[in-house]
C-alpha cells in the first residue's frame, strides 16, 4: 500500500485533486464541498489508494483555496476564510499581499500537518475525547465563539451587538430544520430554503466594496495602485518566527474543533482568531494587517480536516460536508470506517496519510509558483477589477444552489450590507452572526429536546459551565472597558 500511495497514477490524482481544490477554493461560490461532488464520479475506475487520494487532495487544496481571495479581493472563497480577511485583505491594501499570500500557505501546510501528525498519534483519545461532546458542550462553545463579536466591534459595543443580532436574524430566515416552521419567509417560497452563508457572505463583503470603487471611479479618484506591479512572492520567515507558537494553538484548536461533529472550519477559524487577538502583546494591530490575524484562522481552518477524519475513520461519523463526501468514497470501494476500520487496513491508512503528506507538497508548491500570478490581478484598475468581481459574484452566488432567486439575495443583501456600513455598523460581526447562528440554534434546541425541556442539562456539564464563565468574563470585561474608556474620552 505504501508503494502505491508514490505511485504515478496516485502522484498523478493527489495533484490532480490538490488544483481543482485550489482553484474551486479561490473562487468564491465554487466551494471545495462543490469540487468533492464534481471529482466523485472521476473515482469509481480508480484503485482505492488513487481516488481517496484525490478526494482528500481536493479537500486540503479546498480549504487552503479559499484564503487567495480573501486577501487579494477582501471575498471569502470558502466561508471557513471569512476570518482572514480582516487582516489579509489589509495587508494587501498597503502592497503587502505577497506576504500575507506566503504567511497563508505556511500557516496552512503547517495546520495541515500537524493535525495529520495528532490523528497519526492520537486518534483513539481524540475521538473519545470528541464523541463525549454533546450538544450542550457544542452550544457552549460556540456561545463562548459569539464573544468573539465583542472584539470585532470597531470601537462601538452597541454597534458591534448590534450587527451580531442582525446576523442572528438573517440566519434564521428559511424553513425551521426542527419543527418545519417558515420564519420571516413573508410569503416568499424561494426563502423557505433559507439564506445560504456563502450568499451572505459574498454579498456583505464584495458589494459594499464594489459600490465604493465605483464611487470613487466617478469622482475620478480612483486608479490602479501604484505598488501594484512590484509585488513578489515572500516567504515570512523571519516575521513568522514570533508566531510559530501561536500557530500550534490555533492548529490544536482547528484540530479539536474539526473533531466535534456539527462545528467545521468556519467556527475553528474564528475560535483561532479570537483566541490570538486575546493574547497578543498588541491587540490593537488585528483588524488593521497583524500577520497574526491570517496565521491563526489558516493554521486553524486548515488543521479542520484532520480533526474530522479523525471520526470519519475511527467512527464512522463525518463531521462536516466534505468528509461526508470523502467517506460516500471509501464506502463505494467497499471500505466501511468505523471502530475497527484502522486496526483492519492499517497499511491503507498508513497509505492515505503519506498522500496527504504528498498534497500539501503540492498544494506549497503550486501556491507559491503561483502568488506571483494571483497579485497581478491587483494590477487592473479598480473599476475594471469590480466590475469582474460583480461577475464572479453572480456566477458564484448562482452555482451554489443553481438559483437564479440567490442573485438577487445576493444583491439585496449586498445593498443592505454597504447600508450598514455608511451607519458605521461593522459587517464582522453580521458575518460571525450568520456563521455561528445555525450551529448555536441546533445545539440549543437539541440539547433541550434530549433533556425535555429542562436547562439543566446546560449546567451538568462542566465543560459547559467553564464555557458559559468565560463568555460571562468576557463580555463582562469588554462591557467595563468600554464604560471606562466612555469615561474617560468625556
Amino acid at each position: 500500500m505504501i508503494a502505491e500511495a508514490l505511485s504515478l497514477p496516485a502522484i498523478v490524482a493527489t495533484a490532480a485533486g490538490s488544483i481543482v481544490g485550489l482553484v474551486f477554493g479561490a473562487i468564491p461560490g465554487l466551494t471545495f464541498s462543490t469540487a468533492l461532488a464534481l471529482m466523485m464520479p472521476f473515482t469509481f475506475g480508480m484503485e482505492p489508494v488513487p481516488a481517496i487520494a484525490m478526494l482528500l487532495a481536493v479537500y486540503s487544496g479546498g480549504m487552503t483555496g479559499g484564503a487567495v481571495s480573501a486577501v487579494l479581493l477582501g471575498i471569502p472563497g470558502t466561508p471557513s476564510a471569512a476570518a482572514t480577511i480582516f487582516d489579509g485583505y489589509r495587508l494587501a491594501q498597503r502592497g503587502e499581499a505577497g506576504l500575507a499570500l506566503g504567511a497563508s500557505v505556511l500557516a496552512s501546510a503547517f495546520g495541515g500537518l500537524f493535525s495529520l501528525a495528532v490523528m497519526m498519534l492520537l486518534v483513539e483519545q481524540v475521538a473519545s475525547l470528541a464523541i463525549r461532546f454533546g450538544p450542550a458542550e457544542i452550544f457552549a462553545l460556540v456561545l463562548f465563539g459569539l464573544s468573539t463579536i465583542c472584539g470585532l466591534a470597531e470601537g462601538s459595543l452597541v454597534r458591534g451587538l448590534v450587527a451580531g443580532v442582525l446576523g442572528l436574524m438573517i440566519m434564521t430566515i428559511g424553513l425551521d430544520e426542527i419543527d418545519g416552521v417558515a420564519r420571516l419567509t413573508f410569503g416568499t417560497i424561494q426563502l423557505q430554503q433559507g439564506v445560504n452563508i456563502l450568499v451572505a457572505m459574498i454579498a456583505l463583503f464584495a458589494i459594499p466594496q464594489v459600490i465604493a470603487t465605483f464611487a470613487q471611479a466617478r469622482d475620478g479618484r480612483v486608479s490602479a495602485p501604484a505598488w501594484a506591479g512590484a509585488i513578489r512572492t515572500e516567504l515570512p520567515w523571519r516575521r513568522l518566527r514570533g508566531q510559530w507558537w501561536l500557530m500550534v494553538r490555533s492548529s490544536g484548536i482547528g484540530t479539536i474543533v474539526g473533531a466535534i461533529p456539527g462545528t467545521g472550519g468556519p467556527v475553528a477559524s474564528f475560535l483561532a482568531y479570537d483566541h490570538a487577538r486575546r493574547f497578543s502583546r498588541r491587540p490593537e494591530e488585528y483588524g488593521q494587517g497583524a500577520l497574526g490575524g491570517i496565521v491563526a484562522p489558516e493554521a486553524a481552518n486548515n488543521a479542520v480536516m484532520g480533526g474530522a477524519l479523525i471520526p470519519m475513520l475511527s467512527l464512522g461519523i463525518p463531521g462536516d460536508p466534505a468528509t461526508a463526501v470523502i467517506l460516500g468514497g471509501l464506502l463505494i470501494h467497499g471500505l466501511q470506517p468505523g471502530p475497527l476500520f484502522i486496526q483492519n487496513n492499517v497499511d491503507l491508512v498508513h497509505a492515505l496519510y503519506l498522500t496527504i503528506v504528498v498534497s500539501w507538497i503540492v498544494i506549497v508548491l503550486v501556491q507559491l509558483w503561483g502568488i506571483r500570478l494571483f497579485v497581478r490581478v491587483l494590477r487592473v484598475p479598480p473599476h475594471l477589477l469590480g466590475v469582474c468581481i460583480l461577475v464572479l459574484c453572480a456566477v458564484g452566488s448562482y452555482a451554489i444552489r443553481n438559483a437564479v432567486f440567490d442573485v438577487y439575495l445576493m444583491a439585496v443583501l449586498g445593498l443592505f450590507g454597504y447600508g450598514l456600513q455608511r451607519l458605521r455598523i461593522p459587517l464582522a460581526p453580521v458575518v460571525l452572526g450568520l456563521v455561528l447562528g445555525p450551529t448555536l440554534e441546533q445545539q440549543y434546541r437539541t440539547a433541550l429536546i434530549l433533556s425535555e425541556g429542562s436547562h439543566r442539562i446546560f449546567l451538568e456539564s462542566p465543560f459547559a459551565v467553564a464555557m458559559f464563565a468565560l463568555t460571562a468574563a468576557i463580555v463582562g470585561w469588554q462591557i467595563w472597558s468600554a464604560v471606562r474608556a466612555r469615561r474617560a474620552s468625556a
